[in-house]
């Protein structure tokens, strides 16, 4: 009997003890639970950007752009519109993947769109920039990252010129543009050894009126030359061996190039100061240099080299299509092949839309710069700053060619001119006329 009032008692207790723990749990959540207090003052999208963002900081990517796309439906005034905008980038950036920097680019484009005002504006630009200039490939492969890197630089250094960021956008650029280049010149290369001198220097042409940067341009020039040379064009080989002399005086072949023209009995040009200038700065850069070890292993890298990309000098800011505008027009030259001399076989004269092309534009198979004066007497070279520089043309008093003044329709225009031509001297020479009848080429003819 006396044990009954004992077992009451330990479940006196116990019934007191789980009231007082129920108690203390809920004082506990109730005093970390601040969301219906009067003091708590934040708003629902400021809680919905702040829980998004740290899910984002914490690995939780589509979590957190989850919660920013449902502030930016639920509260399109609000003024955290742009971040979360700007947020959803970054997340798809930093995220990475194919899939995810293609998401990432169409971001940072779309808030261009809705806030160009912004300061953020600019590192959205540049983010687009970088996010292709990530994606590039070696040169060999395909380049259309490294095309649209190229785009997206320019862009934003043309509509942002006093950002902070705009050191590290020209350095980027030249970079992408060392890639572009490398690409062209190893296709002009395998056509140079391999003796298609016609196909070769239809690469090399443009390659150096685009890139004077490249760290192989002095190289292109000398190819140049010595496809002109063996074409019996000394005329046209000196003028790409003067621009070596003039705009790279430190490079290697320039002693060799000034020898060239004194025996071509043409005149040697001085070196541009400013090509003095920029190619001392380049020597004093400090480089990594690859060990032969670690050459054969890059082989294996995905990404492309741009250790010999330069460090100094303006990069090329004009896009492609506005830059390439010159265009390449071909006219049907003489009687005789490459088998005979190589002469009179035909012209490319490069020239801008509503000019004329320069002095020697005739049937005599020569290349002329695409900033050639259209008087004949001298060429306008580009230096590598950026400027341009003068060297001698070449000239031998031929006809003028017009060029159209559309340039997107100046192949298709040039080739019905060159046909109707052929059509009115097919009785006197039907091999001139057929030769004319193969239509205009954008590359160099022999």
């Amino acid at each position: 009997m006396r044990r009954i009032p004992l077992l009451l008692m330990c479940a006196l207790m116990l019934f007191v003890s789980s009231q007082c723990s129920a108690q203390i749990i809920f004082h506990k959540k109730k005093k970390v639970d601040k969301s219906t207090e009067a003091s708590n003052t934040a708003e629902p999208d400021k809680l919905l950007y702040d829980k998004a963002m740290e899910d984002i900081k914490r690995g939780r990517h589509e979590v957190g752009r989850l919660g920013l796309q449902t502030l930016i439906n639920t509260y399109p005034d609000s003024e955290y519109l742009a971040k979360a905008k700007l947020a959803i980038a970054d997340s798809y950036f930093k995220e990475g993947g194919t899939s995810n920097i293609t998401q990432a680019i169409a971001a940072y484009k779309d808030f261009d769109v809705f806030f160009p005002f912004l300061p953020e504006a600019a590192y959205a630009q540049m983010q687009v920039a970088m996010a292709n200039y990530n994606e590039m490939a070696k040169a060999d492969r395909d380049n259309t990252h490294a095309k649209d890197a190229e785009e997206e630089f320019q862009t934003f250094l043309q509509k942002y010129p006093k950002d902070p960021l705009v050191p590290k956008a020209e350095q980027h650029l030249r970079e992408v543009q060392e890639i572009l280049a490398e690409g062209q010149y190893r296709i002009a290369y395998y056509y140079y050894v391999k003796g298609d001198r016609r196909a070769a220097a239809g690469r090399l042409i443009p390659l150096v009126k685009r890139y004077p940067l490249y760290s192989k341009s002095d190289t292109s020039l000398w190819m140049l030359g010595d496809i002109f040379e063996k074409s019996e064009r000394k005329d046209v080989a000196g003028y790409y061996y003067a621009q070596i002399v003039r705009n790279y005086p430190f490079s290697p072949r320039a002693g060799a190039a000034k020898d060239k023209l004194k025996d071509f009995k043409m005149p040697v040009p001085q070196p541009d100061p400013k090509a003095v200038e920029w190619m001392t700065a380049e020597q004093n850069t400090p480089r990594t240099h690859e060990s032969i070890v670690h050459k054969p292993l890059g082989l294996f890298h995905s990404g492309p080299d741009v250790h010999m990309a330069a460090a100094h000098g303006q990069p090329n800011l004009e896009p492609e299509g506005e830059s390439m505008a010159g265009i390449d027009i071909l006219k049907g030259g003489g009687q005789t092949g490459m088998g005979t001399g190589g002469g009179k076989t035909g012209i490319v004269a490069t020239v801008k839309p509503g000019e004329t092309a320069p002095a020697g534009s005739s049937g005599t198979g020569a290349a002329e710069d695409v900033n050639s004066n259209p008087t004949g007497d001298a060429a306008a070279a580009s230096d590598p700053q950026g400027g341009t520089t003068d060297a001698a043309a070449p000239a031998d008093g031929a006809a003028q060619v017009t060029a159209p003044a559309d340039s997107s329709n100046s192949a298709d225009n040039a080739k019905t001119n060159s046909t109707q031509s052929a059509t009115q001297t097919s009785n006197t020479n039907q091999k001139e006329s057929s030769s004319k009848k193969r239509g205009l080429r954008k590359i160099v003819p022999w």
